[in-house]
């Protein structure tokens, strides 16, 4: 399991406190704490910022990569920003997080990917709003797909998002985005599946709880990657305990490990 970490985001009110007070030592702590929770990216996201995304996604890659030696996940549609983030990354290959089927979009950030060599998460939409129904997400996945590897991006490079939506907007939303990781993964069995897990449990109470079932459930339709919080320690023992049951790489070494840090429960 590939775990983007997701806790160096404006939107939180500890990290916009940092930002605000140009505090880098917060961020690089922040940094350190994921990667030694299991992280292998981090994903860095400025986007509530406005105008002035581009320069503060360049700065907390700085800070992040100060405090941990991982590789970045950029999380912004916005080609400058992306490019100035680029430019900062140090420690090996970035993802792009992330691109789409539509025109402008696809043509602006296409040229990073391949200017920088980056990975790519690439979202199940071709326009401006995604496909409500799991077979409308497969195609346009398959169309990306497609145009992508046409210009010669790697298929190792390229993570598929099925977009994971608020189940608290719709009953039928964690439905439809397992659904569209089986399809996916039956259409492609290596290719990187990955999704903003938080998503899922946007509006309700017990979002922790939520999330680790969803993600569960996800492993088990074919998910491999998440942009999820590494410091939850339930979640990230039940991404352990997931692999251990579907018999995936080295999942009972990483539960024995992670039950000997962390108890059997799973609570820090």
């Amino acid at each position: 399991m590939i775990v983007i970490g997701d806790r160096i985001n404006g939107s939180l009110e500890n990290v916009r406190r940092a930002i605000g007070s140009r505090d880098a030592g917060a961020i690089a702590r922040l940094a350190a704490k994921q990667a030694e929770a299991g992280a292998a990216y981090m994903d860095i996201n400025a986007g509530m910022f406005g105008e002035r995304e581009a320069e503060q996604l360049e700065w907390l890659a700085a800070c992040a990569q100060s405090g941990a030696p991982l590789p970045l996940s950029l999380d912004s549609p916005h080609p400058a920003a992306l490019r100035r983030a680029l430019a900062a990354n140090r420690n090996g290959k970035p993802i792009v997080n992330s691109i789409t089927g539509e025109k402008k979009r696809f043509d602006g950030v296409l040229p990073l990917v391949r200017e920088y060599g980056a990975s790519v998460i690439a979202l199940c939409m071709d326009g401006a709003s995604a496909p409500r129904d799991a077979g409308g997400r497969v195609e346009a996945a398959e169309r990306i797909l497609e145009k992508l590897v046409g210009a010669g991006v790697a298929l190792a490079d390229i993570y598929i998002d099925p977009l994971i939506m608020p189940i608290a907007a719709g009953a039928r939303h964690a439905e439809a985005a397992l659904e569209t990781v089986r399809g996916i993964r039956l259409l492609h069995p290596d290719i990187r599946i990955t999704c903003g897990l938080s998503n899922i449990s946007h509006g309700l109470p017990a979002r922790r709880l939520v999330n680790r079932v969803f993600l569960a459930a996800a492993m088990a339709a074919g998910l491999d990657s998440a942009i999820m919080d590494p410091l939850d320690g339930e979640l990230m023992a039940s991404a352990c305990a997931a692999e251990a049951m579907l018999g995936r790489g080295a999942g009972r070494e990483a539960l024995e490990a992670f039950v000997g840090r962390y108890g059997g429960g799973g609570s820090e």
